[in-house]
């Protein structure tokens, strides 16, 4: 099953670019690249580092397709 996210929108909602996100998760541009084109799904750490540095829950990330 796939995910729907909100990342792209709270991303730059707060004036940050993929790269600037991406460091401060600790992984790739091309890794939140594929996120927020529903072409990967993270690990449930890399979910909770999202939500955390976008100031919201997983579940305010995240929703089934």
């Amino acid at each position: 099953m796939r995910m729907e996210n909100e990342i792209k929108a709270l991303r730059e909602a707060q004036g940050l670019s993929q790269g600037e996100l991406a460091k401060a998760c600790g992984v790739s541009r091309q890794t939140i690249n594929a996120i927020e084109n529903n072409k990967y799904d993270p690990t449930l750490a890399l979910a909770f580092r999202l939500a955390r540095t976008l100031g919201t829950t997983v579940d305010g990330l995240f929703t089934p397709d």
